[in-house]
């Protein structure tokens, strides 16, 4: 016995024919993407970088000790690469910010996914919606004479069906895209900022002063 909330989903699977089949089976795959991508984010503490925050604020007013110990409590996927900073030259920027350029890489594995299913979900539901007008109207030739408005009314409202699919399908899909895109850019403007500011602080921490002064002597 099928369950109460799937009889409706057989219904328009029936009513929509196969192009609805596949969107449904397509608005699963790409519900399973972008939880999966939601925990991801979560799980490497996108967003979360209080500490890292401490850490770099500390190390640009010339407190390493301080840096280390917030460094130490962040959870964030950026502290390896601010872990490494503190210890960089200026000249290391570029490799830093690879480094974390393939963090982020990581992370928007899927995104493509994501994007193609926004771009062409409507366009298969457009698809089957050309295809139901082709069956409204031969249907409608069929009759002949005895033309039933009711017939292409009832064929017409079933061909659109699939671009409303289609369109439900695509829209949550946009905006999940959206927001994902729109955190791993913040994201990469922390770790620029980050790589910068300790990099290049506006007070040298007190070992690196006295490297300089050695270096000068």
């Amino acid at each position: 016995m099928m369950p109460v909330w799937f009889e409706p989903i057989r219904q328009i699977a029936e009513i929509g024919g196969p192009v609805v089949v596949i969107l449904m089976c397509v608005a699963v795959l790409t519900l399973a993407v972008a939880l999966y991508k939601i925990w991801q984010f979560w799980q490497a503490g996108v967003g979360r970088h209080t500490a890292l925050r401490e850490a770099v604020t500390a190390w640009d007013a010339g407190d390493p000790k301080e840096a280390h110990s917030a460094l130490g409590r962040s959870t964030s996927y950026l502290a390896p690469v601010v872990d490494m900073t503190l210890t960089a030259s200026a000249q290391m920027a570029e490799r830093l910010q690879a480094d974390a350029e393939t963090r982020f890489a990581k992370l928007e594995r899927g995104f493509r996914f994501l994007d193609s299913v926004a771009q062409l979900a409507p366009l298969l539901g457009l698809f089957g919606t050309v295809l139901g007008m082709i069956e409204a109207f031969q249907s409608l030739q069929d009759a002949g004479a005895q033309v039933d408005p009711s017939i292409l009314a009832g064929g017409i409202w079933v061909a659109l069906l699939t671009t409303a699919v289609g369109l439900v399908v695509a829209m949550p899909t946009a905006l999940v895209l959206s927001w994902l895109e729109d955190r791993m850019e913040a994201e990469r403007v922390i770790a620029d900022q980050a790589i910068l500011t300790v990099l290049h602080p506006k007070r040298l921490p007190p070992a690196t002063v006295a490297d300089k002064a050695t270096a000068h002597g």
